[in-house]
């Protein structure tokens, strides 16, 4: 028989939970079906769900100006409301067309102006694939699918990159999602018009959480100075896997039964955590928080090693320093 806490939801899940997006969903015209990419999109149906990168930005509109509401409950049964902010860390963006205009220049935002070189640099290295087992192909048998078609060109499995931003600023130099997603869609204004569809399963983005207040107010409390990378895929490859719960007697698991037609959770794949200390985020059910922090680091960690990415803020929260 289950106790009370395992019947509730930790700390750390009611913060996945308050700050997965959840996108309203379209269908895709059958009209348009026939040209999807078959390799990303192997299964044949009568209907296919996607949802827009537009639909997308809107869901951290609210939390970009007032911050996402997380309740915690203390160790002393306390319970208050902890707000975060969400910031764009990461993004890249792989279709299966290469863009009209090609991008050049990645865009790195460093605090001092700092970009780095080159739109095709990720596919410029096909020759040296197979001296690194970390690049991400698309034949991994993790991802489901692909294991078979490694045949395929490599524009093909990975796409043509359309766009890649990394903030290097400090967290005080920084916008809000909202605002730096609309900055570069003055650049790249795919970021809100296309769909899940029309992405790769490479496609990808990191969002940087910071604490700004809780309510109530009127003290200071260490554990809650904890910030959070989550990580999200924004292909459509991957909206039909189960989001399975870890935790078991979970009062809310991951898998859900979403309806057709309703909204489309982005629930966190990966997870980094910065300033965690005490025991508000990993005292959950028995020590399974912990485990489950770890598993979400660790599939981070795996998903940047494929994609041969160094990801600035995943290196900062986990003391990795470069040169």
């Amino acid at each position: 028989m289950m106790g009370k806490e395992s019947m509730m939801n930790s700390n750390l899940e009611c913060f996945l939970r308050c700050t997965t997006p959840v996108v309203p969903s379209q269908f895709l015209p059958k009209s348009e079906m026939r040209n999807l990419n078959r390799l990303w999109h192997p299964w044949e149906r009568e209907k296919i769900e996607c949802f827009s990168l537009s639909d997308l930005w809107n869901c951290y509109d609210e939390w970009s100006a007032y911050g996402a509401g997380v309740p915690i409950t203390l160790s002393t049964g306390e319970t208050l409301v902890q707000y975060y902010v969400p910031y764009l860390s990461a993004i890249q963006i792989f279709t299966s067309t290469p863009p009209l205009t090609p991008v050049f220049r990645d865009d790195t935002d460093s605090g001092d102006g700092e970009t780095k070189d080159s739109f095709s640099e990720s596919l410029s290295d096909e020759n040296e694939s197979d001296k690194s087992s970390s690049k991400w192909d698309g034949c991994s048998s993790e991802e489901g699918g692909f294991e078979n078609e490694c045949h395929w060109p490599l524009n093909d499995r990975l796409g043509y990159r359309y766009c890649q931003y990394f903030e290097k600023s400090t967290p005080y130099g920084r916008v809000p999602l909202m605002d730096k997603v609309s900055g570069l869609a003055q650049r790249y204004p795919g970021l809100m018009s296309l769909r899940s569809v029309d992405l790769s399963p490479a496609s990808w983005m990191a969002v940087a959480w910071y604490p700004i207040y809780h309510i109530p107010m009127g003290r200071t409390i260490k554990d809650l100075s904890t910030c959070f990378l989550t990580y999200h895929t924004l292909s459509s490859s991957f909206q039909d896997m189960d989001h399975v719960d870890d935790f078991e007697g979970s009062s809310t698991g991951w898998k859900s039964s979403r309806k057709e037609g309703e909204g489309i959770p982005l629930s966190a794949f990966g997870l980094a955590t910065y300033k965690m200390q005490g025991p508000v985020w990993i005292s959950g059910r028995g020590g399974r928080d912990q485990e489950r922090l770890l598993s979400l680091l660790g599939v981070a960690d795996s998903w940047l090693k494929q994609l041969r990415v160094q990801h600035h803020d995943f290196n900062y929260f986990n003391g990795i320093r470069h040169g």
